[in-house]
C-alpha cells in the first residue's frame, strides 16, 4: 500500500493561538519570501498582532506588501487585514545587522565603552560583513522580538540555501570562538598592559605573536585585542542570550516550514532542512512544495497524457486550418502535461523519502505576486 504524506494545512498552524514563532526556510528562488508574506497575512487576518521578519536583503517582501522600503524597524502593512475589524496588524521589518550590533552594544554596555568598541576598526568589520554575524543577530533579533511581549506571531524568512540554519549553529559558533585558544592567545598581551603589547608573555605566546604579526599586520592584531577586550564583559550575555533564543527555537509553540519547488536541487535541499531540523528536535511543521505546474483536464473527463498528446498531434495529417490548429493545441499540451508530470514525479520522489513529514503543494500562478491581493490568493493554497 502506497504511503501519502499528512496534509499540511498552513492557514490553521499560523490561526492557532499556540503558535508563536513560524520560521521558513530552504533554498533560493523557490518562493520563501512570498511563503512568509502570505503566512503573516494569514496571522493578522485572523485578528492577530504579527510581524514579519526578513532575513533575506532582497527586495520583494517590501514591494509585495506595497512598502517602500524595509529596515530594523518594523513597519505596519496598511489593508493587509482587508477590513476585517478583527483587531489583527501585520508588521514588516528586515534585518539590519549592524544596527542589531549596535543595539546589542549599547544595551550592555557603557556609552564610554560602546564609543570606543563601535571606534574599533575591527568591530566596524566584523559588525557589517564578518561570517556568521548575519546569522547571530538573526538569532538576537529574534530574542528581542519575543522578549517584547508585543507579538502574537513572529514569522521569520531565513536567507536562501543551507545558511539559513546556520543561525541553529550561533550559540556554539560564538562560544567555541569566545574560548578559543587562539583569542587567549590574543587577549593575554592586551591583558598584560598597554606597552607589553607585543612582548611576549611565555615563549609560546611571543612566536604566535610575531607569526601573526607578519601575516596580518601589528595594528590589526591590536585591534583586534583591543575589540576582544572591549566586549569581554558582554561575552557572557551574548551566549546566554543565543542558547536563550535556540531553546525557544525547539519548542511547541515554534514550527519551522520548509519551501521547497519541484526540481531536483530545491528538494534535495529540502531533505537536508528535514534531516537537520529532525537531528536538532526542532518542531517541523511541514513541507510547502511551492509553484507546482498542472494539467487542467476538461471538465468530466481525466487530464491528457503529455504521451497520448504527443501521439494525438502525431496522428493528424492534414494541412488544413483545423487540423494544424488542433495539432498545435496538442503540442502546447504536451509541455503543460510534461511539466505537469514532471513536477508530480518529482514530489512523489519526494514525498517516499519523507512519509511522515506533512505536506502542501501549491499550485503555480499566473503571474508572479506583487502586491496584497497576490498574498491572499497563496495564503489560500496554503490552506488547501
Amino acid at each position: 500500500m502506497t504511503r501519502t504524506n499528512p496534509p499540511l494545512d498552513a492557514a490553521a498552524l499560523v490561526r492557532d493561538p499556540k503558535t508563536k514563532v513560524v520560521v521558513t526556510c530552504g533554498s533560493g528562488g523557490v518562493g520563501k519570501t512570498t511563503t512568509a508574506a502570505a503566512i503573516a497575512m494569514i496571522g493578522a487576518e485572523a485578528g492577530r498582532r504579527t510581524v514579519v521578519l526578513t532575513i533575506d536583503p532582497a527586495r520583494r517582501l517590501a514591494q509585495s506588501m506595497g512598502l517602500t522600503e524595509l529596515d530594523n524597524t518594523p513597519r505596519e502593512v496598511k489593508g493587509a487585514t482587508n477590513g476585517s475589524g478583527n483587531g489583527g496588524q501585520l508588521f514588516a521589518m528586515m534585518l539590519d545587522m549592524k544596527r542589531t550590533f549596535d543595539d546589542v552594544v549599547l544595551e550592555h554596555s557603557t556609552p564610554e565603552r560602546a564609543e570606543q568598541i563601535f571606534a574599533n576598526p575591527f568591530y566596524q568589520s566584523l559588525s557589517s560583513s564578518f561570517a556568521g554575524t548575519q546569522e547571530y543577530m538573526a538569532m538576537e533579533k529574534l530574542g528581542q522580538l519575543v522578549a517584547t511581549n508585543e507579538w502574537d506571531l513572529i514569522v521569520v524568512d531565513t536567507p536562501p540555501s543551507r545558511s539559513a540554519l546556520d543561525f541553529l549553529d550561533a550559540p556554539n559558533r560564538l562560544g567555541r570562538f569566545l574560548d578559543g585558544r587562539m583569542i587567549r592567545l590574543l587577549t593575554a598581551p592586551a591583558k598584560a598592559g598597554g606597552k607589553a603589547y607585543m612582548k611576549v608573555v611565555t615563549v609560546s605566546v611571543g612566536m604566535v605573536a610575531r607569526v601573526f604579526t607578519k601575516v596580518i599586520g601589528g595594528d590589526l592584531l591590536n585591534d583586534l585585542s583591543t575589540f576582544v577586550t572591549a566586549l569581554e564583559s558582554m561575552f557572557g550575555g551574548f551566549r546566554e542570550r543565543a542558547q536563550q533564543t535556540y531553546e525557544l527555537l525547539k519548542t511547541p509553540g515554534t514550527a519551522f516550514l520548509v519551501v521547497a519547488a519541484p526540481e531536483p536541487d530545491a528538494l534535495r535541499e529540502a531533505s537536508y532542512f528535514v534531516e537537520r531540523l529532525s537531528a536538532e528536535r526542532m518542531p517541523l511543521a511541514g513541507i510547502v512544495v511551492n509553484r507546482t505546474r498542472r494539467a487542467v483536464p476538461v471538465e468530466g473527463s481525466q487530464p491528457l497524457s503529455a504521451a497520448r498528446a504527443e501521439l494525438a498531434a502525431d496522428a493528424l495529417k492534414g494541412d488544413d486550418p483545423a487540423s494544424a490548429l488542433a495539432r498545435s493545441a496538442l503540442l502546447v499540451h504536451n509541455e503543460i502535461a510534461a511539466a505537469a508530470e514532471h513536477d508530480a514525479r518529482m514530489t512523489k520522489r519526494f514525498s517516499a523519502a519523507h512519509p511522515q513529514v506533512p505536506l502542501v503543494s501549491v499550485p503555480a500562478l499566473p503571474a508572479d505576486v506583487h502586491d496584497l491581493d497576490g498574498l491572499r490568493t497563496i495564503g489560500r493554497l496554503l490552506g488547501a
